[in-house]
């Protein structure tokens, strides 16, 4: 056995041994550790048999360290603190090499991965993890390094660098063939890929028809798609027409792979930003990726294939 094991209390007694004397109080260290009372007290008792001395003084009014508390509390203390800091600086090293960026299923896939491929190029020793997710807002940002966020830019937690504005007008495949529209109502007439979007804060054909004052109702006994990426790639295999934002398509289109039908688009005036906690201090390689991805913003992004877009989950 471990001379560790053999000679020393439990960890776990002694951190609730220093919350108690530290708080002067059970409950109070209760509160602090989110456990019972009574778990506190079980675990004070464990050290004091352990010891076979006793470490407070069970007082009317409260607690009371006795000399043998107050003596094992001027070592496990800054025992404790230095731990905490050790452990601290390991995870620092660690995590300083690795960042994480969060971000919708339809940026992850079309926007970023192909960054993403050239930065790992030029910084192998820097991991990016991408976490996509449609349920984003401006507290859950806080849980990650980065990101790509879309609104209007007016976040009191964050800070926030535009990344591309969010322009959208109608896509379909190239292995189809539509005729050409002089007005935006002429595309009511033709097969357009439902999106629906009653989930989340995004456009569909109401919303797009509704930019150019039309109104629109889509037909019945439709298929519908509740993700941006599903009904992307619904263009993708030639079901129709959908709707296409500028970051999604515009790659494939420079390829030949899609087709854009008309000049008419809905710049809503919302951009996607690259946002972080602005209480939190960027590492080195933080600002190092920041400034890298918005220095790419002007760049062409090396495009990934069409065949190996997939729907996102």
């Amino acid at each position: 056995m471990s001379r560790y094991l053999r000679n020393l209390p439990p960890l776990e007694s002694l951190i609730h041994f220093e919350a108690v004397l530290r708080n002067g109080s059970f409950t109070k260290a209760a509160t602090e550790l989110c456990v019972t009372q009574s778990a506190v007290s079980k675990q004070i008792r464990t050290l004091e048999d352990w010891l076979k001395l006793p470490l407070f003084e069970r007082l009317v009014r409260g607690i009371q360290p006795t000399p043998a508390g107050l003596a094992l509390q001027r070592e496990v203390s800054p025992m404790l603190q230095s731990l905490l800091h050790s452990v601290a600086r390991l995870q620092a090293e660690h995590n300083r090499h690795t960042l994480t960026v969060n971000c919708t299923h339809a940026v992850a896939q079309f926007w970023l991965f192909p960054r993403l491929v050239a930065f790992s190029q030029q910084h192998p020793d820097i991991t990016v993890n991408i976490h996509a997710s449609n349920s984003m807002d401006e507290a859950s940002v806080a849980e990650y390094d980065f990101a790509i966020f879309y609104g209007d830019g007016r976040w009191s937690s964050l800070c926030a660098e535009p990344l591309f504005p969010e322009v959208v007008y109608p896509v379909y495949s190239a292995q189809l063939d539509f005729p050409d529209i002089s007005q935006p109502a002429d595309l009511a007439q033709l097969p357009l890929i439902q999106l629906d979007s009653s989930a989340w804060n995004c456009i569909n054909w109401h919303d797009w028809f509704g930019h150019f004052g039309l109104t629109y109702s889509p037909p019945a006994r439709v298929p519908m798609f509740n993700q941006v990426t599903l009904a992307f790639n619904a263009v993708l295999q030639g079901m129709g027409i959908g709707l296409g934002w500028e970051f999604m398509a515009h790659d494939l289109l420079q390829q030949g792979v899609l087709k854009r039908l008309g000049p008419f688009a809905f710049v809503s005036g919302k951009v996607d930003f690259l946002a972080h906690p602005r209480h939190k201090s960027l590492s080195d390689n933080a600002r190092l990726f920041k400034s890298w991805l918005l220095d790419s913003v002007s760049q062409p992004a090396t495009a990934v294939p069409a065949g190996a877009l997939q729907p996102g989950y």
